[in-house]
C-alpha cells in the first residue's frame, strides 16, 4: 500500500522531502512550522516563500506531531524526535545528525 504524505513545501523538493538547501541523504525531514501549522522542507524554505517569520515550538507542545519523516512518511512529535537518536522510531531511516545545530530555529529551549 502506498502512503501518502502530507504536502511539503519547499524548493527544489525530491521524493524524500529533501530541498535546494539540506541535499545529503540523510536529510529526510520536514517541520511543521509553529506560525502557519504547514510542513517546510527547512527554515530556509520557509524564510524563502512564507510571508511571515518563523516560530518556534514551545516545550509545552512538543507532544504534538509536527515532524515528517521523508522515508516512510511518518509524523513524529517533537519529543519523539529530540529523543529519536537520528533514526526514525516508525521505518528506521536515518537522519542527519547535524540537524541538531538548528533546533534552536524550530524548537524552544529547554
Amino acid at each position: 500500500m502506498k502512503r501518502i504524505f502530507p504536502h511539503v513545501i519547499g524548493i527544489e523538493l525530491d521524493p524524500q522531502t529533501r530541498c535546494i538547501h539540506y541535499r545529503s541523504r540523510l536529510d529526510i525531514i520536514s517541520i511543521k512550522m509553529k506560525c502557519c501549522g504547514l510542513y517546510y522542507a527547512c527554515k530556509d524554505c520557509h524564510a524563502a516563500l512564507a510571508d511571515h517569520p518563523a516560530q518556534v515550538w514551545p516545550c509545552s507542545e512538543w507532544a504534538q506531531k509536527n515532524v515528517l519523516c521523508g522515508a516512510c512518511g511518518a509524523e513524529l512529535t517533537t519529543q519523539e524526535y529530540l529523543d529519536s537518536d537520528n533514526q526514525c522510531s516508525a521505518c528506521n531511516a536515518a537522519f542527519n545528525p547535524g540537524c541538531h545545530n538548528h533546533y534552536h530555529f524550530y524548537f524552544e529551549a529547554k
